[in-house]
C-alpha cells in the first residue's frame, strides 16, 4: 500500500517513516525542504521525498491526489480551511481510504475530571492553536458519523525526545531551568509547583499512528490520544533533574506575577501559561484495548532522553567541578 506522509521529516515522521517502509509499505514523504530526520535511519534510502508547501501551493491538494495514495497521514495540518480543502480533494478520489489527522490535546481545555479522555469531558481549547485543533477534529467525526468519511484522529502529549526542544520545568522550552538545575543552582517555580506536564516520546507518537493504520477498521472514526500514560508536576520534574545532574535540589517558588518577572521573557511565560493551565492526566486504556498501544517509554525515560542530548550536542554545559 502506498502512504503519503505531510510533514514527515518532523519529530514523529522521524520514527513512523522508517516503521512504515521496514514493514513493506510504500511511502512518500511530502516536506519543505527545511528540515530533515533528528535519527538518520537506513529505511529513508527507500523513501520518495516530495518537495510542496501546503500554505503556498494552491495546487497542493491536486499534487497530492496525483500521487494516489492509499493512506494520508497529515501531520501538519493547522486549521480548518486546510481539513476541509483535503477532505474535498479524498472524496473526490475514491482510492485513498484512510486520512489519519495528527490534533493535539491542547483541543482539550483546562483539567477537570482526570484523567481526561476524549469522552469524558466537552472539550473547551484555551487558545487559537487549540480550538483551530478542535475545529477541525469536530468537523472530520461529523465527516464520519454522515459519510463515513475514513478518517482517524490522533492527539500527541508534550511530544519529547532527542534531537530538539522539549517543555521544561517552567512550562516552557527556554534551556535556562535545564542549566541552572545543572550547575546546581536554585531555580524558583510558579505557585506550589504542582501543576503538571505530560511528555510522550516521538516514537510512541509514531507507534500509535502506525498501530491505527495497521488496525484500520478499530481506528476509523475515533480520536485517540499519544500519551505515555504519566504526568510529572513541575516540582518533581525539577527534582528529577537535579538528580539527573547529581546536584542537591535547590527548589523555591514564587507566585505568578514574580514568576513571570524572574524568567523575564512575556513569549516564554506566555507558553508557560498556556501549558499550565491545562496540568492534564492521560492515559492510555482506549488506545491499548483498540489498537493494542503500549509506550515504549514513559514520560520520565522520554524527558532524560531528550536531556542527554541536550548535554551531547552542547545546549547543556556540564561543569564537573
Amino acid at each position: 500500500m502506498k502512504v503519503v506522509i505531510i510533514g514527515g521529516t518532523g519529530h514523529i515522521g522521524t520514527f513512523l517513516v522508517p516503521m512504515l517502509v521496514n514493514n513493506g509499505y510504500e511511502t512518500i514523504c511530502i516536506t519543505r525542504g527545511i528540515s530533515k530526520p533528528y535519527i538518520d535511519d537506513p529505511a529513508w534510502k527507500k523513501v520518495t521525498k516530495v518537495t510542496l508547501d501546503r500554505v503556498n501551493d494552491k495546487d497542493f491538494e491536486q499534487k497530492l491526489m496525483e500521487m494516489k495514495p492509499d493512506i494520508i497521514v497529515d501531520l501538519i495540518n493547522y486549521n480548518i480551511e486546510q481539513t476541509k480543502k483535503i477532505v474535498s480533494a479524498i472524496q473526490n478520489n475514491s482510492f485513498c481510504s484512510h486520512y489519519l489527522f495528527c490534533s493535539s490535546v491542547w483541543a482539550h481545555g483546562r483539567s477537570e475530571i482526570l484523567p481526561i479522555t476524549n469522552e469524558s469531558i466537552l472539550k473547551d481549547p484555551v487558545c487559537d492553536y487549540g480550538k483551530d485543533k478542535y475545529s477541525s477534529e469536530k468537523f472530520l467525526i461529523e465527516k464520519f458519523r454522515k459519510e463515513k468519511f475514513p478518517v482517524t484522529i490522533i492527539a500527541p502529549g508534550q511530544i519529547s525526545g532527542p534531537g530538539w526542544n522539549i517543555i521544561n520545568p517552567w512550562g516552557c522550552l527556554s534551556h535556562k531551568p535545564f542549566q541552572l538545575i545543572a550547575n546546581g543552582e536554585t531555580i524558583y517555580l510558579p505557585n506550589f509547583g504542582q501543576e503538571t506536564i505530560h511528555h510522550v516520546h516521538a516514537e510512541d507518537v509514531a507507534q500509535l499512528f502506525y498501530k491505527a493504520i495497521v488496525n484500520r477498521n478499530q481506528a476509523l472514526g475515533e480520536i485517540f490520544n499519544a500519551v505515555s500514560g504519566g504526568s510529572i508536576t513541575l516540582y518533581g520534574y525539577a527534582k528529577l533533574l537535579y538528580d539527573y545532574f547529581g546536584k542537591e535540589p535547590k527548589i523555591e517558588f514564587k507566585e505568578w506575577k514574580d514568576f513571570c518577572d524572574y524568567v523575564g521573557d512575556e513569549k516564554e511565560t506566555d507558553m508557560a501559561y498556556k501549558h499550565l493551565i491545562r496540568s492534564g492526566y492521560f492515559n492510555y486504556e482506549k488506545e491499548n484495548k483498540l489498537l493494542g498501544y503500549k509506550p515504549k517509554y514513559t514520560n520520565v525515560e522520554a524527558i532524560k532522553s531528550a536531556v542527554k542530548s541536550y548535554v551531547e550536542r552542547g545546549i547543556i554545559k556540564i561543569n564537573n567541578n
